[in-house]
C-alpha cells in the first residue's frame, strides 16, 4: 500500500506539488494524469526517495520513505520516462548488473533474470548490446530493471512515450500482466492508455489533486442530466412535450425512418430520466432506448482541468454529505425537528466546504477540503518541530 499525505515540493517561489494527499491499495493499477507541468514527475520522484519533500510524508508499506529509505526503496520499482540503461552492455548483463546493485543473493540471480525477461517478453534480445535494441524494446529493459528483487509496488513514468502503436499495445499487455502481482501507479498522456489500463485515475492540476476515483464514478457525477432517447412518434408532439419539462434546457430530436432520435440535456444536477420516461408513458411514445450519454476519460480530463467540472462535483459531495448528514440524525434520534436538523446539516456543509477537490481512497465521495483546518494544522506543527530543533541547537552549543 501507498500512503501520500499532504506532500509538498517549493523550488524557491514556485510550488510544483501542493498539499497532494492519497491512497493506493495494494493490486491497484493507478492512472496519474495532468498537463505537462502539473507535478507528475515531481510526485514520483518524491514517492520514489529520488528528490525530498518540502513537507509531507510519503509511506510505502509501513515505511516511510525518508526516515526509512532503504527498507521503503526495496519496496518500488521504478521506471523513470527516461530508462536509466548503460548502452554498452547486453540485456542480461544490464540486469544482473542490477541485481548487484539491489543486493540480490548469487544464489537467486539466475532465476529472477529468467523471470523477469519473460515476463517483459525481452528473451529473444537477452544476449543483445543495448544500444542496438529499438526504441520499445528499451523501454522494456528499463521496466525489467525495475522489476528486479521483486518490489511491492511499480512507478511508472510515462512508460509508452515515444513508442509506436505496436509497441503501444505490447506494452499495455505487460503492464496489464504486471498488475496482477503488482501495486502499480503508471504516469501518462495518452488517455486511452489509462483507461484501457487502469484501475482507478487521479487527476492532476497546477500541483493539486483535482479528481480521484474510476472513471465510470468520475462521469456518474455529470452524465444524470444528458440522455439519450429513442423512441416512437411525431416529431412535432415529442418537442413540444418534451420542451413543457422544468428541467429540460435543450433539446436536439433527429429523425429516422421509424424512429425519432432525442437528445435531451437538463438543469445542472438533475437526473431528467425520470421526468422524460412520464412523459412518453403520458404520451404514449414507446421508448426503444433511453441511456445516459456516454463521457469519455478525455472529456473528463479537460473538463477537470479546464475547471469546468468543479461545480458539478462540489454539488454531487455536497448532495452526498447533506444525504448522509439527514441518515446519521435520523439514526441518532436525539430530539431535533426536521427543520432544526436540516438547517443546521445546511449550514455546516456551506461553512465546510471549498474548491479543492479531493478523493483519499478507491470508491469514496469527491470530498472538498475543509478550509484553513489543515494548512493551519501543519503551520503548528511546523512551528512545534523549528522550537524543537532550536532548543536542540543551543543544547549544542
Amino acid at each position: 500500500m501507498i500512503e501520500v499525505k499532504n506532500l509538498t515540493k517549493r523550488f524557491g517561489r514556485i510550488t510544483a506539488v501542493d498539499n497532494v494527499s492519497f491512497t493506493v491499495n495494494d493490486g491497484e493499477i493507478v492512472g496519474f494524469l495532468g498537463p505537462n507541468g502539473a507535478g507528475k514527475s515531481t510526485t514520483m520522484n518524491m514517492m520514489t526517495g529520488f528528490i525530498s519533500s518540502s513537507e509531507g510524508t510519503v509511506v510505502i508499506d509501513g515505511y516511510d520513505i525518508l526516515e526509512e529509505p532503504e527498507k521503503a526503496k526495496k519496496r518500488i520499482g521504478y521506471l523513470p520516462e527516461i530508462p536509466p540503461v548503460y548502452g554498452d552492455m547486453t540485456v542480461s548483463e544490464y540486469l544482473d548488473f542490477v541485481c548487484g546493485l539491489k543486493k540480490v543473493k548469487k544464489a537467486e540471480k539466475k532465476e529472477m533474470i529468467e523471470e523477469i525477461l519473460s515476463s517483459v517478453r525481452l528473451e529473444e534480445v537477452k544476449d543483445r548490446l543495448i544500444k542496438n535494441l529499438s526504441k520499445g524494446y528499451r523501454q522494456r529493459v528499463g521496466l525489467a530493471q525495475a522489476l528486479v528483487g521483486h518490489p511491492g509496488t511499480l512507478i511508472l513514468d510515462e512508460p509508452t512515450v515515444g513508442l509506436d502503436p505496436k509497441q503501444v499495445l505490447e506494452m499495455r499487455e505487460v503492464i496489464r500482466g504486471l498488475g496482477e502481482k503488482h501495486t502499480v501507479i503508471l504516469s501518462s498522456h495518452i488517455l486511452q492508455e489509462v483507461s484501457a489500463v487502469c484501475d482507478r485515475v487521479i487527476i492532476i492540476n497546477k500541483g493539486k489533486i483535482v479528481a480521484s476515483d474510476k472513471t465510470s464514478a468520475l462521469s456518474d457525477k455529470i452524465v444524470g442530466n444528458r440522455v439519450m432517447l429513442e423512441i416512437k412518434g411525431g416529431e412535432e408532439e415529442a418537442r413540444e412535450a418534451f420542451e413543457s419539462l422544468e428541467e429540460v434546457v435543450s433539446i436536439e430530436i433527429t429523425p429516422g425512418e421509424e424512429s425519432l432520435e432525442i437528445t435531451a440535456e437538463g438543469i445542472e444536477g438533475a437526473d431528467i430520466r425520470e421526468a422524460l420516461y412520464e412523459v412518453c408513458r403520458e404520451k404514449g411514445f414507446v421508448i426503444l432506448v433511453m441511456k445516459p450519454v456516454d463521457i469519455s476519460l478525455e472529456d473528463i480530463f479537460m473538463k477537470v482541468v479546464d475547471g469546468s467540472m468543479e461545480e458539478e462535483l462540489i454539488k454531487a459531495a455536497k448532495a452526498e454529505a447533506e444525504s448522509e448528514a439527514a441518515e446519521e440524525e435520523e439514526e441518532s434520534g436525539e430530539g431535533e425537528t426536521e427543520e432544526e436538523a436540516g438547517e443546521e446539516s445546511k449550514t455546516e456543509i456551506t461553512e465546510s466546504y471549498s474548491a479543492d477537490i479531493y478523493t483519499a481512497e478507491i470508491g469514496e465521495k469527491i470530498e472538498i477540503i475543509r478550509d484553513g483546518e489543515e494548512p493551519g494544522a501543519q503551520k503548528g506543527e511546523a512551528s512545534e518541530e523549528a522550537a524543537e530543533e532550536e532548543e536542540e541547537n543551543d543544547g549544542d552549543l
